[in-house]
């Protein structure tokens, strides 16, 4: 017969058949259970003061949470080690596993990854900044920009993305010295706009920015950047294109996550820490035009390109 949990009811069987002295083997015969398991209530459970049903019960249920909080503890580990592994971000990695029930936390894992370069672990490597030490409760604030709205003001109907004309910033960096990449996606429509700039000044990526959406003013309400010094001329862009710029909170990358999953599109044609002088402007389109047309899953499996286009024409 093989090892079976005993139920309150049956420890309280063999409590009493102890008080009569009934040996083990009976026991077991009566409670209908192996005697091994008997054997083994008695060992685990059975205290100084003799065998107590209520306290036996009480220490069982405490064993098996416990165990199942580090079986369940022990599977997540495993999704985010994988996860991590393909180069996902914290932030992500906590935002699928919480939306099937298996709550981490972004800081939880940083802090993970934190123990295990301690350890000698590589994940740390899979991170965007993997040579930054992350630090538990890090505050420090960007570089102040002046005038900078926070993103806490930013109408709500920017987060329902039901209104087209919403858009996030970014910038992606080459070979250190060697220019960036100034990207605009259009919140909606998944649309993608990029273009090599020189360097990441404020100067030039204000340019750059104020050169790709002046066409399509129209089409924009809203900027949402990160708080890089790059976007200190946000009064010149919103002034430029009639549209209010915000700031997304330090280290929240997620609250511009569209933006950055579109990045990661177009790390696939310029690899990282690519020497951006090697890059031509024509390339630079070429990508965007792959991006802009490839069917998304968030929009049905329809290409970016068609859709703005179309809610381009309805505005």
């Amino acid at each position: 017969m093989s090892y079976q949990q005993l139920t309150e009811g049956r420890r309280y069987q063999i409590s009493a058949l102890l008080e009569l002295g009934i040996s083990i083997s009976e026991i077991a015969k009566k409670v209908k259970c192996h005697r091994a398991t008997v054997y083994r209530e008695l060992k685990r459970n059975r205290t100084h003061g003799g065998y107590c049903p209520h306290n036996a019960h009480a220490f069982s249920v405490r064993r098996r949470k416990a165990a199942r909080k580090y079986r369940i503890l022990s599977e997540r580990v495993a999704f985010v080690r994988v996860l991590l592994s393909i180069d996902w971000s914290p932030e992500q990695i906590s935002n699928v596993l919480t939306s099937v029930g298996a709550c981490v936390s972004h800081e939880w894992i940083y802090r993970y990854v934190a123990r295990d370069k301690r350890q000698g672990g590589q994940l740390y490597r899979h991170l965007r900044q993997g040579h930054k030490r992350y630090r538990k409760g890090l505050k420090e604030k960007a570089p102040t920009i002046k005038n900078a709205v926070s993103i806490d003001e930013r109408p709500s109907i920017v987060d329902s993305q039901e209104r087209f004309g919403d858009w996030e910033i970014d910038t992606v960096l080459g070979k250190h010295g060697t220019g960036a990449i100034v990207t605009i996606l259009e919140r909606k429509s998944r649309f993608y706009l990029a273009r090599k700039v020189s360097s990441k000044s404020a100067d030039a990526v204000t340019r750059a920015t104020i050169e790709m959406l002046l066409p399509l003013k129209d089409c924009v309400h809203t900027i949402t950047a990160d708080n890089g010094r790059e976007f200190a001329g946000h009064e010149q862009i919103g002034a430029a294109l009639d549209a209010d710029i915000y700031f997304a909170h330090p280290y929240s990358s997620w609250e511009r996550g569209a933006n950055e999953n579109a990045n990661g599109l177009l790390r696939q044609y310029v690899k990282k820490g690519s020497d951006l002088r090697q890059v031509t402007d024509e390339y630079i389109q070429f990508a965007q035009s792959r991006i802009n047309n490839r069917p998304r899953k968030c929009l049905g499996f329809k290409q970016p390109a068609v859709i703005f286009k179309e809610l381009a024409m309805a505005a």
